[in-house]
């Protein structure tokens, strides 16, 4: 059975992976409409990613008692002026992210819900490769700086890593 404190906590970090979730499709749509195939199916990749962490959170707070809540969220930032500012906002976003998993894992930790403790390890590993992959891409992409063909380079490459870890035929 889960404390009250911590199942709200849980349902707040369920708004905040469907939030993600959407930030991705979000930027996934801008590259799309800008031509960057492979920044675009690794977004909408990203996207579904972070919709099954929400789904796992979901499932976690029903089986253990509580109720899940789906509630409103906020709307992404929809356009931005460089691909590198998108992805210095995904890095943040990211960093965010982190900062609330490890909220909650002290709250667990704090109230003694060892079970719930160890649920979130996998997010907080999880959260440790997602920085560290928007934060390469991040640096890939500002050492490409107005370079239009490192851009279109980077696109491609980033195409090719997504087509071999996509099994799935998702777009």
């Amino acid at each position: 059975m889960l404390q009250k404190s911590i199942e709200d906590a849980l349902n707040k970090q369920i708004r905040i992976e469907a939030e993600s979730s959407q930030v991705y499709l979000s930027m996934a749509c801008w590259a799309e409409i800008h031509g960057f195939e492979g920044i675009a199916r690794f977004m909408y990749l990203q996207s579904d990613e972070e919709r099954m962490h929400m789904l796992k959170l979901v499932k976690y707070v029903n089986e253990r008692g509580g109720h899940a809540l789906i509630t409103d969220l906020k709307m992404p930032q929809t356009t931005f002026d460089t691909f590198q500012q998108m992805f210095e906002a995904l890095y943040k976003h990211e960093l965010f992210v982190s900062h609330s998993i490890n909220e909650l894992v002290h709250l667990t930790f704090e109230g003694r819900d060892y079970a719930t403790h160890n649920f979130l390890q996998w997010y907080v590993a999880e959260q440790i490769e997602e920085e560290a992959q928007a934060k390469s891409i991040l640096d890939k992409i500002n050492m490409i700086g107005d370079d239009k063909g490192g851009l279109y380079l980077f696109d491609r490459d980033i195409l090719q890593i997504t087509n071999k870890n996509n099994t799935s035929g998702n777009p």
